[in-house]
């Protein structure tokens, strides 16, 4: 099939068509194509001839040319050239023309006329806050070039914008000498000007947010105490307004206009900025929108995909949304879809939009070649285990988005929080077959610094005083050893199955812990997970001390987008000391060492919107543990937590969240002092001490075989960036 798609093309005629039309009399014409490689059908260049140059020479000319003898002649090459040549600011002016040869070729001149004069000196005065090197790289003039009046006055510009860059609004720049033909020396005159700080950003008409969440939204900053950052930037404060622009329309301020305003202090050295903001009106969508464009099914049947009601306002984060349900709608039929809103305004209607969708659509293909691009250390197949894309399948194309998530969830490629770099997953034309309806797969990536080594230091009012050490490796591999010094230089050693190894010590007064553990997210390249460490705790108790060694092991599988399991194992010695007179025979009882065994299982449902702060969605989990050894005894735990948004801004920003925690908690009637439940203690109930609540037996707290702990929280934002919160 392949083969006769490539050859079914309208221009060509069949052989044997075209025998029997010869054959008859008539002439079978073809469209145009162009020629094989190896034939004549093109005339060549015979000859590249540069004219007009005295300072420059002509073999240095024809370098930076694309047109070359022997080559076919292209007169669309020939004017890239002449734009080529012009780009360099070495010449006055530059024409090209043709000559025939006499041989079916041509010959083709560049008259070149250069500047009369060279520079002999370039010179700045002035410019004291920028070194000469950094000013001879702004300008790219040397002295022996051609003096080019245009790039000097140019270059003049490049010195100005420069300062503004870096808050010398007032900056000036004079060429001195430089600007004439026959000039021989380039002086640059720089006035610098003070350097501006910001001493405040206001808004002024704004009723749909406050002017703090507006600062939110812009890059220009206010100096702390005057001094630290806040410089100002006369290009950042134009692309600050352009910003506030976009942020309003995106909320359905069509009409919107925002000024800025400029206050500067006495002396010049301090400026306020001042946006005046006119909202105007927001908009409201008249209808649901429709779709236009589909081939391949009923506009009807993706129209009800919007999530967008009659009336409500203009958002284009929910036109975002629709977008996105109907490209992946479409998408997992095969086909490549171009999605694009159009809100429409009129006269007639004041204050309302409609909202169009346009759909254009490609033929269903299938997946061709995966290519991987970028993987130094990373294997191979731990990249493809996150392609959810496989040759001869149907192109699924939402598959694609899924794999660069995944690709950048998995934290050992270079991703950025604008997304400019991240791994990335395309369709491409197939190299073999380029019209065939089949697809390659090409991933790039970008490999990260995925080791680390962090040194910290913390005290809270559960375990006091503690150091911090930890050595992480995202990307290890257990089985790639080094084989010489290089394999440590280039950073190839232990690297590249996607592992994470993570040795930890922190060392403290009341409490140290030493773990090393490492994990497999895809076990055998499966949906499995596992994780083996090892790990050493010591504690400082009101009642005794604890020294706990031992290790762990447990494999894990997430079962879908909302559960996941796993089943584990844990092998431990318990050492009970320092147990102080009078001591109930909860502790006296366990004194010395306390070997155990433990086989565990826990499910746990997520469907929090985020890990580090929730603000819908729930968390359950459900655990379970038989532990035997010197004792046999059970451990069960209920443990949820819900979530609730009980107020936000008309942006969405600056919620509050009310979140509720339940923890059920049972252990057998065997279970010793130190596996039963204390609560108390920031992570517990606050306003209590660490394991200040449970019962109490001759002032020893011995712990409870059942707990039932309930907490409301109320989480505030206090700034508008929503980065500092109040908690109740």
């Amino acid at each position: 099939m392949h083969a006769m798609d490539r050859f079914s093309s309208p221009t060509v005629c069949c052989a044997g068509v075209l025998l029997g039309l010869l054959l008859s009399g008539v002439v079978c014409f073809a469209q145009p194509q162009p020629p094989a490689a190896g034939t004549s059908a093109r005339a060549l260049v015979s000859d590249v001839i540069i004219t007009g140059t005295r300072q420059v020479q002509a073999e240095q000319v024809k370098n930076m040319l694309k047109t070359r003898a022997g080559r076919p002649y292209d007169p669309q090459l020939v004017q890239e050239d002449v734009r080529t040549l012009y780009g360099t600011h070495q010449f006055a002016n530059v024409y090209s023309d043709r000559q025939e040869d006499g041989q079916g070729g041509f010959k083709v001149y560049f008259f070149i006329r250069e500047y009369p004069s060279k520079v002999e000196k370039v010179e700045y005065r002035g410019g004291g806050h920028l070194r000469k090197d950094d000013l001879d790289t702004l300008t790219g003039i040397r002295a022996g070039v051609p003096l080019n009046p245009i790039a000097n006055k140019s270059a003049c510009q490049a010195i100005v914008h420069k300062l503004n860059e870096e808050g010398r609004p007032f900056a000036n720049c004079t060429l001195l000498k430089g600007g004439e033909a026959g000039d021989t020396e380039v002086i640059f005159n720089i006035t610098e000007g003070p350097k501006v700080k910001v001493r405040d950003i206001s808004f002024t008409g704004q009723a749909f947010v406050s002017g703090a969440v507006l600062r939110t939204h812009i890059n220009s900053s206010r100096a702390f105490l005057g001094l630290l950052g806040g410089t100002y930037n006369q290009a950042m404060v134009e692309a600050d307004t352009d910003a506030l622009l976009k942020y309003y329309r995106t909320f359905g301020y069509h009409d919107v206009r925002v000024a800025r305003e400029l206050q500067y202090a006495p002396g010049g050295k301090e400026v306020t900025l001042i946006f005046h903001v006119q909202e105007g009106v927001r908009y409201r969508v008249k209808d649901r929108p429709t779709v236009h464009g589909v081939q391949c099914m009923p506009h009807e049947q993706l129209e009800v995909l919007s999530k967008i009601e009659p009336g409500e306002y203009f958002d284009q984060r929910k036109i975002d949304t629709d977008i996105g349900r109907i490209k992946h709608w479409l998408g997992n039929t095969g086909r490549n879809v171009k999605a694009d809103a159009f809100p429409v305004y009129t006269r007639e209607s004041p204050g309302i939009v409609t909202v169009h969708y346009q759909i254009e659509e490609t033929p269903p293909a299938r997946v061709g070649e995966i290519k991987i691009v970028g993987n130094d250390r990373t294997r191979r197949n731990i990249i493809l285990r996150q392609i959810p894309l496989y040759p001869g399948q149907i192109l699924t194309y939402p598959d694609l988005r899924q794999a660069e998530l995944n690709l950048a969830r998995l934290g050992i490629f270079d991703s950025s929080p604008d997304g400019a770099v991240k791994p990335t997953v395309t369709a491409i034309d197939s190299a073999i077959y380029p019209n065939s309806p089949v697809k390659d797969i090409l991933v790039t990536v970008q490999e990260a610094n995925t080791g680390s080594l962090l040194f910290g230091i913390g005290v809270n009012s559960d375990s006091g005083l503690n150091g911090s050490i930890v050595l992480n490796e995202r990307n290890f591999d257990l089985f790639r050893p080094p084989t010489s010094v290089e394999d440590f230089i280039n950073g190839t050693a232990f690297r590249g199955a996607g592992q994470e190894f993570r040795a930890e010590a922190v060392p403290g007064i009341q409490f140290q812990r030493y773990t090393v553990s490492l994990r497999e997210p895809f076990l055998f390249d499966s949906p499995f997970s596992l994780t083996v460490s090892a790990y050493y705790n010591e504690r400082l108790f009101n009642e005794y001390a604890e020294e706990r060694y031992g290790g762990r092991v447990t494999l894990g599988r997430k079962l879908n987008d909302k559960w996941s399991a796993s089943v584990g194992a844990r092998i431990e010695n318990v050492n009970v000391s320092g147990v102080g007179f009078g001591a109930p025979v909860d502790y006296t009882s366990v004194l010395g060492d306390n070997f155990q065994v433990g086989l565990s299982g826990r499910v746990v449902r997520d469907t929090r919107d985020s890990y580090m702060r929730a603000t819908s969605g729930s968390q359950l989990e459900f655990s379970f543990e038989e532990i035997t050894g010197d004792r046999t005894f059970p451990l069960a735990t209920i443990d949820g937590s819900k979530f609730f948004t009980t107020f936000q801004r008309a942006d969405g920003s600056g919620k509050h969240v009310l979140a509720i925690h339940s923890q059920v908690s049972w252990a057998g009637s065997n279970t010793p002092v130190f596996e039963r439940y204390f609560a108390g203690g920031f992570r517990s109930i606050r306003g209590f001490a660490f394991r200040g609540v449970g019962p109490d037996v001759n002032g020893f707290k011995v712990g409870g075989d059942f707990m039932v702990l309930n907490s409301l929280e109320y989480q505030v934002p206090v700034r508008a960036n929503d980065q500092i919160y109040f908690v109740g």
